[in-house]
């Protein structure tokens, strides 16, 4: 518990900054759970707002399912609602986007020394009140694990990542993402995330880019065999 309360307690100049800087909240709830090796299923809901925890302008959920192809290559199929509001106050009508999205995904992992590196393909397939889009996402990622190792993980990890959104029809480039991020694991089925992200958009209005401090839960959970089956 000592160690929980020294963590939090180093957040409060990070929350302190935030405000004085008008940082945007980008908050994410995420739940996994691995059925084998192979195969894993996960949900996930993100509120966002423009200001620090108002102007709250855009909500998604969404679901799919994993399968791990290979030990460096993951397999996923998701969908989601994600609704985007204009700007002003909170969840101002009417919406700026209303849409729902399918999209398959494709994740390479390897290691060099103690860094992790990830590769994240996915497309997007984005029926909007707008009409119907295509989208390309391409994510860049490292990640460095740190701390006394206790029970096959270390509780420490410093990550950044950087990802370009762009679609088949002009201007063709939409969105770049920057995110450093620092991730502390409690336990082995629980993650906090702390980071700050930036987005940059052009011309572009199912989102505002801007500055967000990103503050995340993810909960991973594991199939148990009955013995003897």
């Amino acid at each position: 518990m000592k160690k929980y309360g020294l963590f939090l307690w180093g957040l409060i100049p990070l929350i302190s900054a935030a405000q004085a800087f008008e940082l945007g909240s980008w908050n994410i709830l995420n739940m996994k759970y691995n059925y084998s090796e192979k195969w894993s299923v996960f949900g996930e809901g993100q509120v966002r707002s423009l200001k620090f925890y108002n102007h709250f302008h855009y909500y998604e959920y969404k679901g799919g399912v994993n399968f791990k192809a290979h030990k460096h290559v993951t397999l996923t199929l998701g969908a989601g609602s994600y609704q985007t509001y204009k700007e002003g106050g909170d969840f101002v009508l009417p919406k700026n986007n209303d849409e729902f999205r399918i999209w398959p995904q494709v994740v390479l992992a390897q290691s060099i020394g103690q860094f992790k590196i990830e590769q994240r393909y996915r497309a997007e397939f984005r029926f909007t009140n707008n009409g119907y889009r295509n989208r390309y996402r391409y994510r860049l990622g490292v990640s460095y694990p740190f701390g006394k190792e206790k029970n096959g993980y270390k509780p420490f990890q410093l990550g950044a990542s950087n990802e370009i959104f762009f679609t088949d029809k002009e201007p063709y480039f939409e969105r770049n993402r920057l995110l450093f991020a620092f991730n502390f694991k409690p336990s082995k089925v629980s993650t906090l995330q702390i980071g700050y992200l930036h987005q940059f958009d052009y011309k572009i209005n199912d989102e505002t880019g801007r500055d967000f401090l990103q503050i995340g839960y993810y909960l991973e959970l594991f199939h148990k065999p009955v013995i003897g089956k």
